[in-house]
């Protein structure tokens, strides 16, 4: 084992001679007794100490090598002994008729000892490779919006990314903050998640303390410019809240850590808990994780569409209250400055893009989301049957993107983007020029006339270059030159567009088709760049 105290213990243990193991069960039972049996079921403790004692000295002397085991041992020893030691005393319980209730009692033991394992034998390195690559499937890591904050008047950090390095893996996803999970242990059993209760991953968990130290630490040598801390759900909902709480709380008040923070909330916590969770994290977010209700029931049955939005929309209430309340007294506490995001998964269940859109499109309509985030299903060890074994393209979570940025920038809508005969977007084109290439009666455009909402459903011409152009035309007309020295991809401008110098031919949709599709290459999701 790696443990050093463990193997301290275990040779310890060796060197006592079997006649001993009563006096030692005795002493163990009364460590089990003060550490797993709760006040008020002193008594049932008593004699699950009691049924303890009798297993070992009269019945079975290996049920005391599991109990050991169980407590300090490897992971491996530990997740075969304990479930047969489980089963052992719950057996001897019933036999004897000593604790009537002791599968609940057993139970809350068998969680505390895995709460004691999480955290045993394991550095502060190897909970991290764990714990950071656990929380490689979370996409919502941006880190902007929030409020400017910096130490020049005391604390640590800064929330402007002055001297701070932004990385991007190879998919495009930032990863400028420290993005790690509490613990990977859950007591849900998502079918698509890795951390999933059945899945065999290798476990492990934070204090909060580490994680502070940790973000201290990587922030000071300019590694990271701010925190996504995320958590599976341990014991219940409030629980697992208040640990994440608390590392804000401390990174805020103990260290004056003014850097970026962001939270992952969870529907069931208690509303006081989500309220303190806002007031010191800079964005908040709800995992959505599926676009509709039946797909959460079949993958996901533990968590509800219905409460999940409900949580979204205490949220919005308390973001505009604390903005309405700094209008009058800018003193006044914030809550949450940059908002609130969610995620769902692409490509998990049979839902096509048009649901997907549909949803992201209400979730900000109702709920002011700040930004929806859409991840590509990754195949999991041991996965379900529900499950596709093929990762989606990820070139299909690329064109949602696509989409999600249109609706909220560009002025369309879902109806415009998808049509009844073709639910998905197409991977061949992006949904701007796709949208273009069905309505060609609406091309060219002259862009010295018209108004900034249809140049904005120009292909080729962004946000900044739609307003360039219209300052440009107050002083003379726009030519090609123009839109060159602009960086227009003139390539796939042309054909929509009237300027002064160029006035497109008529092209059939197939020859403009053709002019523009690229043979897509598949990418795994965390291929890294050669």
């Amino acid at each position: 084992m790696d443990c050093q105290a463990a193997r301290t213990y275990n040779a310890i243990v060796s060197g006592i001679s079997f006649t001993s193991v009563s006096s030692l069960t005795f002493v163990s039972a009364a460590f089990w007794r003060r550490s797993c049996c709760p006040p008020d079921l002193d008594k049932a403790g008593r004699r699950v100490s009691l049924t303890l004692s009798l297993s070992l000295c009269f019945s079975n002397s290996i049920l005391w090598v599991g109990f050991r085991a169980a407590l300090l041992s490897s992971k491996a020893f530990f997740c075969f002994s304990l479930p047969s030691l489980m089963i052992r005393f719950a057996d001897a319980s019933r036999t004897l008729r000593i604790i009537p209730d002791s599968d609940q009692i057993l139970l809350r033991v068998s969680r505390l000892c895995a709460n004691v394992r999480l955290n045993m034998g394991m550095d502060l390195g190897a909970k991290l490779a764990i714990l950071a690559d656990a929380a490689k499937y979370d996409a919502s890591c941006a880190s902007s919006g929030t409020t400017r904050r910096d130490s020049r008047a005391g604390g640590i950090g800064s929330t402007t990314g002055t001297g701070i390095c932004h990385s991007y893996a190879p998919d495009g996803r930032c990863i400028s903050l420290l993005k790690i999970l509490l613990t990977n242990f859950c007591i849900y059993d998502c079918l698509y998640c890795i951390n999933r209760r059945s899945s065999g991953v290798q476990r492990a968990r934070f204090t909060p303390t580490e994680v502070v130290r940790l973000t201290l630490d990587f922030y000071r040598r300019n590694y990271i410019e701010g925190l996504f801390l995320s958590s599976g759900i341990i014991r219940n909902p409030d629980y697992t809240m208040e640990q994440v709480v608390r590392v804000a709380r401390t990174l805020r008040v103990d260290h004056q850590f003014r850097g970026y923070i962001h939270l992952k909330t969870i529907p069931e916590a208690s509303p006081e808990l989500i309220a303190e969770a806002g007031r010191w994290a800079d964005r908040l977010s709800i995992n959505i994780e599926l676009p509709t209700q039946n797909d959460l029931e079949a993958l996901a049955p533990d968590k509800s569409l219905a409460r999940i939005e409900t949580s979204m929309t205490k949220i919005k209430a308390r973001i505009k209250e604390a903005k309405s309340e700094r209008r009058k007294t800018p003193k006044a506490p914030v809550f949450a400055p940059a908002g609130q995001s969610t995620q769902m998964i692409v490509g998990a269940t049979p839902a096509n893009d048009a649901s997907i859109l549909q949803r992201a499109s209400s979730l900000y309509r109702k709920h002011d989301l700040r930004r929806v985030y859409y991840a590509a299903f990754s195949p999991i060890p041991d996965a379900s049957s529900k499950l596709p074994l093929i990762a989606p393209p990820l070139v299909r979570e690329h064109r949602l993107y696509q989409a999600d940025w249109l609706m909220r920038f560009y002025g369309f809508d879902v109806a415009e983007l998808t049509t009844r005969e073709e639910l998905n977007l197409p991977l061949n084109l992006d949904p701007k020029l796709a949208w273009a290439l069905r309505n060609r009666d609406k091309f060219p455009i002259d862009l010295n006339k018209a108004p900034r909402e249809i140049l904005m459903r120009v292909p080729g011409l962004g946000v900044r270059n739609v307003d360039r152009i219209i300052r440009i035309r107050r002083w003379h007309s726009v030519r090609l030159d123009d839109l060159t020295r602009l960086r227009v991809p003139l390539s796939k401008a042309m054909p929509f567009i009237i300027v002064t110098d160029h006035r497109p031919s008529l092209l059939e949709r197939e020859t403009i088709v053709s002019r523009f599709i690229k043979t897509q290459e598949q990418r795994e999701l965390f291929q890294i760049a050669a």
